[in-house]
């Protein structure tokens, strides 16, 4: 199994380019499924997660090209299974995206019950439940779900909760279904509306992108030709690098972002002293050499702050000037890595889904394990920090959702290194 060494101490200091956004991709490239045409998909990062998402739909017969710069041409009139098994699902939970497009073009769908990062409960009732108010005859059965229907009808969704998978299966189902399909209390993260636009770039009628109402109406088919749609860029990415500039005192700048998808992670590394300038695509972060200040963090759905940039802020609270609090909404268990920080030295206090970070003058390199996605991001951060040399373990949680990050980081100075399995 891979590992990496962080050698801490060094400023990180120069320009970086940022990946499209996983988050993005995995949705689009499973919506690839409704259209009869040939797509191409465009800026796709170079992730363990992509190659998971391929493997699933060539299995179910979906021809696959890739050309040496990530841009993925799909032709899903090849495909021959509706099936996505327990072997591919069980490594990301992503993969139950399949469940809308399959069931709306085809009528049928066999799922596996998702895994993922074990970060706590993210059940799937909420997709279920709407497929069937829109008509969907679904069992859950030895861990599988049994989707068929003549052809999905539009209604009214309500949602119970803010989902982002499942304002994205419902989203992607309700574009082949017959009538008017309304999503409300519907996700509003960029990624989101990126598949939309995504969807309606290959003919789908979707209104009220970027709200928390959405309205599709349904077509018989959707068959744009010569389709090439670029993924937007990664803002937890970009949020991660800000941050590991921010703890190492330096100064960079990151190219092809979004700025307007990052506004409060980016007002609270200016309340932890950075000084922020943006362009329309690019961000710069400067520390002037300074020791960052400990931030009060709330996580909640987007345009609040994002829980998948909640571990990397602990890991600047715990070297900042002072004391803060990093308080997590949406998951229940994810504050895993809070104890591996502490065998770095971390003065982390937990009280119930709250973390209280003091900061400390100094941290020591140590032996750590990642226990998943963003998790990895924060110990890789915290040992550009650290004094010595930081081995993080069981780093395939990272390569799920950073493309080449030791990379990266080394164009920007760190002194990193992966230790192959």
């Amino acid at each position: 199994m891979d590992k990496l060494i962080i050698t801490g101490g060094t400023q990180l200091s120069g320009e970086l380019r940022i990946s499209g956004a996983k988050n993005a991709a995995l949705p689009i490239l499973a919506a690839t499924l409704l259209c009869e045409e040939p797509v191409t998909v465009g800026n796709i990062p170079h992730l363990h997660d992509i190659t998971t998402t391929m493997q699933l739909l060539g299995q179910m017969g979906v021809q696959l090209t890739i050309d040496e710069k990530m841009n993925i041409e799909v032709h899903s009139s090849t495909i021959t299974k509706f099936e996505a098994p327990y072997e591919l699902v069980k490594t990301m939970r992503a993969s139950i995206l399949v469940l809308g497009p399959l069931l709306a073009r085809f009528g049928e769908a066999n799922v596996s019950l998702p895994g993922g990062c074990a970060i706590g409960s993210r059940p799937v009732d909420i997709h279920i439940d709407a497929l069937i108010k829109m008509g969907a005859d679904i069992q859950v059965e030895a861990g599988y779900i049994h989707a068929k229907v003549d052809r999905l009808k539009g209604c009214k969704l309500i949602l119970d909760k803010v989902t982002v998978t499942g304002t994205e299966n419902l989203l992607m189902a309700a574009t082949l279904a017959e009538g008017t399909t309304i999503i409300e209390n519907a996700a509003k993260e960029p990624e989101v509306s990126d598949l939309a636009h995504f969807l309606n770039a290959m003919g789908a009628k979707i209104t009220g992108i970027d709200t928390a109402i959405l309205t599709i109406e349904g077509v018989e088919k959707l068959d744009n030709k010569n389709i090439h749609y670029n993924i937007l860029p990664d803002r937890i990415e970009t949020g991660t690098y800000l941050i590991a500039a921010a703890i190492t005192r330096g100064s960079i700048k990151l190219k092809d972002v979004r700025p307007g998808t990052l506004d409060a992670v980016l007002d609270k590394l200016k309340e932890a002293g950075a000084e922020i300038t943006i362009g329309e695509n690019w961000i710069k972060l400067d520390m002037h050499g300074k020791k960052p200040k400990a931030v009060n963090i709330r996580t909640a759905p987007y345009p609040a702050f994002p829980t998948d940039m909640q571990a990397q802020f602990t890991a600047l609270n715990i070297v900042a000037e002072g004391v803060g609090t990093i308080t997590e909404t949406v998951f229940e268990n994810r504050f895993m890595h809070v104890q591996e920080m502490q065998r770095m030295g971390a003065n982390i206090q937990l009280e119930s889904n709250t973390a209280i970070c003091t900061g400390s003058e100094k941290i020591t390199a140590a032996p750590v394990m990642a226990t998943d996605l963003r998790a990895s991001a924060s110990l890789v951060i915290a040992g550009l920090a650290a004094e010595g040399d930081t081995l993080v373990d069981r780093i395939y949680h990272i390569d799920r959702g950073y493309d080449h990050i030791e990379e990266k980081l080394s164009q920007l100075g760190a002194t990193i290194r992966r230790i192959p399995r």
